[in-house]
Order: C-alpha cells, then structure tokens, then sequence
C-alpha cells in the first residue's frame, strides 16, 4: 500500500454526510490498473462465452449447468479472487473482487446467485472467522471449485429477525461432537454443494452459534424439492433438514454464541457485493435496449428517435453510471481501510473483517439503491422491447423477473434502509460522526437571516456541490429533530427512519457521481465528460426531488406548529437551485450518446 494512502485521511463510514470529501480522494472505474483491467475484461469473456451465449439454458432449470460454469469459473480462478494466497487463492484487494463480482454477475441471475452464494457467505465466514485448521481444510478446495459452499441461516419463522432460529446444536456426552437438528429453507447452492456454514441454538443461549458442516445425506441430511421460483429459475435453492447430524466440535466457527455476529459481518459483504453484482445487469439491459430501440422503426422512424424512449435511456444509463461512481468509491474506502489496519498490525481476517464493518452505513446504502435501480431498468427494458419484451424469447422478461430477488435477499431493502439511519445513530453516539454538532448548527442557521446574494457558480459543479450540501444540511435537520423528539424510541418509527434513509441514501449517490465527473473532467477535460456531466447534474436534479418529498413528509409527520413551519422553511432554503437545469437537454444528450454507440459507454 502506497504512503500515500497511509498519510491521507479517509473518512470513517457515515462521515460523508457531514465532512466534505474531495473528487481526487475518490476511486472510480477509470482509475483501474492495467492489471485490473485485464481481469474485467477476461470475466467479461467468460460471461459471454459460457453464460450470455447460452441465457436460455438458465430459463429452463438446468442446475447441472450452473454447476458446470461454476466448476469453469473456478478453474480460471474467478472463485479464489479474494481468497488469500496462503489457501489456494489470488488474494487481491477489495476493489478488485468487486469487480469481478460485477462483471461476472450481469448475464443471468441464476449463476450470479450461485456465485455469490458460494464465493461470499459460502467461503468468507471461513476465512473470516475460521481456524487455521479449518481454513487449511477447507478454504483450498472452495477457492477451486472442487467444493462449493452454501449457507444456511434462514428458517420457516426466521428471515429479518435472524437471532430467532429454532435449530438446536446439542454437545454430545463426551464432549466430541455436536448434534444439529433443524429446518433451514432458502438455501441457494444447496443441491449441489459440499459444505453448509449453519447457525444453530446451543442450549437457551442469547445468541446462535455458527458451525461447519459437510454435506453427507448419511449424516442425517435431507434436501427438499428444489423451490418454484418467479425467477433465478436454475439457482439450486432447496430447504435443508438436519437430523440429529453430528458435527466435531473442532467444525465450531469461531466462538460460541458469536454466530449472529458472523452473519451480520457475512451480510455487510455481501449487500456490497449484492450492489456489484446489479451493475453489469444494468449495463447489458441498456445494450439491449439501445441495440432494440435503434433497429425498431415505428412511423417511419427508429423509436431510438422518440423524446418518450430517450427519456427512458436517459434515465437507465444515468442511474447504471451513479452506481458505478458509488460502489467503486465505497470499494476502495473499504480496501484502504483493511490496509490501514494491516499496516497497524491487525491480521488480514481482522483488518477485513473491521474493514467492512467500518463502512456497513454505506453497504446498506447501496444494496438498496442498486437493486431498485437495476429493477427500475430492467422494467424499463421490456417496455422499450414493447410486446417483444414480455415475450419469453427474449432476455427482457428472465432479466426482470432475475433483478425482483435483490430487493429481499441480504437483509430486505427496508430492514437495510433501517439499518443504515440506526447505525448511523449509533456512530454518532459512540463519537464515531460528529452529527450533533452540524445538526445544531444547521438548526442555528434555520433561525438565521438567509443571504440573499448570488453566488457564483461559474466553475464546473459549484452549485452541485453546493446542493450536495445542503441536503445534507436536509437530513441533519430532519434526523437530528427526530432523535430529539423520539431519542432510543427512533427505532419505532419505521416511517420517519425509511423517509430519513432516502434522503442519506441520495445524497451518497448523488455527491459519488459529482466527485467521481469532476476527478474525470479535471484529468481528461470537459468536453470528453460531457454526458457524464450531463448524467451527474440529472441524477441531482431527481435527487433533490426525492429529498423534498420525504424531507416533508418527515416534517409535517412528526413535528407541529412553529417548529413545522421553520423547518418546512429550511426544507425549501436548502433544496433551492438557483439555476435549474434543463432536464429535457440533460436526458437528449445522454439518449444521443448512447444511441450513437449503440449501447454503454461509461464504464
């Protein structure tokens, strides 16, 4: 890790909502090395070659050949990305296995489950919270893809509320091995893998406990049908019975009653990974798309033409090029943290495990936001293709139905957007984000006199940057009124939190895309970053707009009289353009550039 990175500071998950972060200090997409490079683009040569090439076969429950990819994808080392080299893996960064997680993920749902679900709470519980023993035995073959992982915490009466699980693990008479018995249900992997990493109850204790099992139907493991799903139709997804199974008390993973801590920890990757792996869907529906709306000629003309189809364009690629600037920042905050701790002395599984920890606000943030956005386009995409969309024939239909799933698994989008209000709560208690005081201080300037000059704006993004601010400036008022009203009984009020999460989550979004254009148009120039700028100022505009509304239903739902009127006041002070943008020019431009390349661009 370079000096450099060691001497600046990076900001701790949550502080980008009240200190200023400038646009060199973010990483984006072209900030990657040549090496990096050279991975995307073989990933992306796998895709296309075994899954892209053969999307129908996934439509048609073929598991065998899921399976069979997954083996394909392990011989190239796709499935030891981020397994440490001392286990048979490449051992790269963060941002590196994040960009394979996206490029690897966007040609069907039922291999990016499969993949996800092996390479991330199939794997990393072990080489997070495993053993050497354990990590020594197993590690090595999951990073191969002799064996595959599946994870089992989900029950019948156990989904959001995880810590409740029924499945008991009862420690024999000599104290060598544990016995597991249990129901768990949306197992993704199960009918073909290995190894399962399952939660279980030891005696009434608080917390589950976390063990290592492998799956030998002699040892009283039994598989359910696979499921009736609406989509992700040939990702093996089975209910799994254990009955009375015997587990050596040297398969415990980590210590017990830390299970709930591990899956919690499981999650934080995986909703980070989860919003990797709906970038590349998005990218290739705009393709699609673009390719469809450009050969599709209505009233003599290519609909590609039409302000109703460019509008939609606009708005599909300008919500795949936000995500990107998102993911890629929050990556490599994450990778030069863990690096900060190596170099601290923390070993890699501390320094990864704390490393994530540290940004799950901003893992939240985008599991929710980018499994909408990938909805959003793929709904998009089949009214593009018109009837040709909802046919079957085409990818426009599976690609719809494969993006529903994202919204519920790795914690539902409104237990993440609870989440990711809560925890920073949290942080501002512990004195890990200062919002007190800047909330304080923005309730001071509410009962200020407002200036009423013109600033200049000339240079690029000074009034989105300002803008930036103050929604910012939105959420502090918002949220810290709330938690003086409501102090620990916040949690209660799911609506207030879900209108609070909309606002953060737009003002990372936001202020992600503007830094990561402006590092571009200050190294490549301003006339190269066109669209972009174009896509950076038009997803503001619509962010504001989402801010406004739910800063006021907030407002008008929990505060009255004279402090409802103010802060309605400072409501409309702080989402105030002086200049407003040109929406209709902003979106044409956008849909131009993407009809002339006849798909995406940006990336």
């Amino acid at each position: 890790m370079s000096a450099e990175t060691l001497n600046k500071e990076i900001l701790r998950g949550g502080q980008f909502l009240v200190k200023e972060t400038d646009c060199e200090d973010v990483f984006t997409l072209e900030d990657l090395t040549e090496e990096q490079k050279m991975m995307r683009e073989s990933t992306k040569e796998f895709v296309d070659r075994e899954l892209w090439a053969h999307w129908e076969r996934f439509e048609k429950k073929d598991y065998a050949y899921t399976e069979a990819c997954m083996r394909k994808a392990g011989e190239l080392g796709l499935l030891s990305v981020a397994v440490p080299e001392a286990y048979g893996g490449m051992g790269m960064g963060f941002v590196s296995t994040m960009l394979v997680c996206d490029y690897i993920s966007g040609a069907t749902g039922s291999f990016s489950t499969a993949f996800g679900a092996h390479t991330g709470i199939g794997t990393l519980p072990i080489t997070l919270y495993g053993t050497e023993e354990q990590k020594q035995k197993y590690v090595p073959k999951l990073a191969t893809g002799e064996w595959f992982g599946a994870y089992c915490l989900t029950e019948p009466g156990a989904g959001s509320d995880a810590n409740s699980g029924k499945t008991k693990a009862v420690l024999s008479k000599d104290g060598k091995h544990y016995s597991i018995t249990g129901q768990k249900m949306w197992i993704s992997n199960a009918g073909f893998c290995n190894l399962f990493i399952v939660f279980a109850r030891i005696e009434d204790d608080k917390n589950i406990t976390g063990f290592i099992v492998e799956n030998d139907p002699s040892n009283g493991i039994t598989l359910g049908d696979e499921e009736k799903k609406l989509g992700i139709h040939s990702s093996s997804t089975r209910q799994v019975f254990f009955n009375e199974t015997q587990v050596p008390v040297e398969n415990m993973l980590s210590e017990r009653g830390n299970g709930f801590k591990i899956a919690m920890n499981a999650l934080n990757v995986g909703r980070i990974k989860l919003a990797a792996a709906c970038l590349e869907a998005q990218r290739r529906v705009i393709n699609e798309a673009a390719k469809y709306a450009n050969e599709r000629v209505q009233f003599k003309t290519p609909i590609i033409n039409f302000g109703a189809i460019k509008a939609k364009i606009a708005d599909m690629a300008t919500n795949a090029y936000v995500d990107e600037s998102a993911c890629y920042r929050a990556a490599k905050d994450i990778e030069d943290r863990i690096a900060i701790r190596e170099a601290d002395g923390n070993s890699h599984q501390e320094a990864e495990l704390k490393g994530v920890e540290e940004y799950a606000i901003e893992c939240s943030i985008l599991k929710v936001a980018v499994s909408e956005h990938v909805q959003h386009t793929t709904d998009e995409g089949i009214q593009i293709f018109g009837g040709m969309g909802f046919s079957a024939d085409t990818p426009m239909e599976s690609a719809w139905r494969d993006a529903r799933i994202a919204r519920i698994y790795e914690g539902t989008n409104e237990i993440n957007r609870m989440l990711a209000v809560g925890m920073l709560v949290k942080k501002a208690m512990k004195g890990h984000v200062d919002l007190l005081g800047p909330a304080t201080a923005v309730g001071e300037e509410l009962m200020g006199i407002p200036s009423f000059e013109t600033p200049d704006f000339s240079e690029l993004f000074s009034e989105e940057k300002d803008m930036v601010a103050r929604l910012k400036k939105v959420f502090l008022m918002v949220a810290g009124s709330a938690v003086q009203k409501f102090g620990p009984d916040l949690e209660k009020h799911q609506m207030l939190l879900m209108s609070a999460a909309d606002i953060l989550i737009q003002i990372y979004l936001a202020e992600s895309a503007i830094l990561r254009t402006e590092k571009n148009a200050k190294r490549f120039g301003e006339n190269p970053q066109a669209t972009q700028i174009a896509m950076a100022k038009l997803y503001l505009y619509r962010a504001v707009d989402i801010v406004r509304q739910q800063g006021k239903e907030a407002i008008v739902s929990f505060a009255e009289g004279d402090e409802q009127r103010m802060m309605l006041m400072g409501l409309k002070r702080f989402t105030k353009y002086t200049n407003q943008p040109n929406v209709v020019e902003l979106r044409t431009q956008i849909a131009n550039k993407v009809a002339a390349d006849n798909g995406y661009v940006f990336d």
